[in-house]
């Protein structure tokens, strides 16, 4: 995907929603206390997390349908939540429940608010803002390194003032490690091969060091681990993926298949312009051999992620300002991994604009919790 004569590229990816039918997290578990409300947003639709006093956690359009006050500032009341301003109670369906000073006979208002599917899961609170239909057959993120003994999970949370898009360039390319040249300027990942699909792109890095040296970076980690159905294989391995619309990557030592490191990220839109994203991270590591090594490494293991972390949100978000300025897409990308992965990002978003209207589509309507699916509106 080259740019035009005219500087721009068409279309501009830059300008393309995300995906609404796929699950999201929005907070980490512990964000959110027992019987307390956390606000959220997705793509500028606010929302408000809500944890029962029996621990269950549902979410809801941030907004009483009575005077649209945010719902977030209400009381949790058993298993419903309360607004602050007229006590007008919802449950976890969206469902009017009570208006407290409304006489008898009184009808009840024609709206109640929305209700997005919500599940717990790796310590974290997930949305799925598409059609709720949707949801039953949806893909959830699967992670078995996340529960298993064998390995220490790190997390990350952070707001980064760009455009999502940006995150999955910024990791899937590895030929950006001058930037990191402070911090491992001695490494040099060098592209293997790469595969591509409809709704994914995956490539293949070996680590060098300048000279040609073997970088030993995640063997030290599972030292002595080798496997014998990758004994040919003397360099360290690292496979990055995106499979719309999450990423991971994954380090494994030489001569071994068994990954050392395993990140999985997704890069959740704030804004209605999504120019700014919630990056949500988890590190899984491979302890070592050696009982409680893992703990003495981690304080080092964490300074180092957050180093590399803040060189690439000042970049990203050196991106997004020159597309702003600019008012369009100038990027004159050449590396067809990059420009794979372009296409993959593009054909499973939503113009900007449409996926608006999808929001408002997803809206509740009558006196039931029903919704309204137009079909030009819904993302596939």
């Amino acid at each position: 995907m080259l740019a035009t004569d005219d500087h721009g590229n068409d279309p501009d990816l830059r300008r393309i929603g995300i995906n609404r039918n796929f699950w999201y997290p929005l907070a980490r578990s512990r964000e959110l206390k027992s019987g307390k409300t956390l606000a959220a947003e997705f793509a500028g639709e606010p929302i408000v997390l809500v944890r029962t006093e029996s621990g269950r956690v549902f979410a809801l359009e941030d907004r009483c349908a009575h005077r649209q006050v945010p719902l977030h500032l209400g009381v949790v009341c058993g298993e419903k939540l309360q607004c602050s301003y007229h006590a007008w109670r919802y449950d976890v369906t969206g469902k009017l429940a009570g208006i407290p000073y409304l006489p008898k006979g009184c009808a009840h208002p024609p709206r109640n608010v929305r209700a997005y599917p919500c599940r717990e899961a790796y310590e974290h609170i997930f949305v799925f803002p598409g059609d709720p239909q949707a949801a039953e057959t949806a893909a959830f993120p699967d992670l078995p390194a996340w529960s298993s003994p064998e390995y220490k999970t790190m997390y990350f949370s952070r707001r980064l003032n760009c455009h999502y898009s940006f995150m999955h360039e910024n990791l899937m390319d590895m030929n950006h490690q001058f930037l990191h040249r402070k911090l491992m300027g001695f490494v040099q990942p060098v592209l293997i091969d790469f595969e591509n699909g409809d709704e994914w792109v995956e490539a293949a890095y070996k680590f060098e060091v300048y000279g040609g040296k073997e970088h030993r970076g995640a063997s030290f980690l599972i030292k002595g681990g080798k496997d014998r159905t990758a004994e040919g294989r003397d360099y360290e391995l690292m496979t990055i993926r995106t499979h719309y619309p999450y990423q991971s990557l994954t380090v494994c030592a030489s001569h071994s298949n068994t990954p050392a490191i395993i990140l999985w990220s997704v890069y959740v839109p704030v804004d209605r312009e999504q120019r700014v994203n919630q990056s949500f991270g988890m590190l899984m590591i491979k302890k070592p051999k050696m009982p409680g090594l893992i703990y003495a490494l981690w304080p080092v293991m964490r300074y180092f992620t957050e180093a590399v972390f803040r060189q690439d949100k000042k970049i990203v978000e050196a991106e997004q300002t020159a597309h702003d300025l600019q008012g369009e897409d100038w990027n004159q990308e050449v590396f067809p991994l990059i420009l794979s992965l372009r296409e993959v990002l593009m054909k499973r978003g939503t113009p900007l604009q449409a996926s608006a209207e999808a929001a408002a589509a997803f809206a509740p309507a009558g006196n039931g919790n029903s919704t309204r699916f137009p079909s030009s509106a819904i993302p596939t």
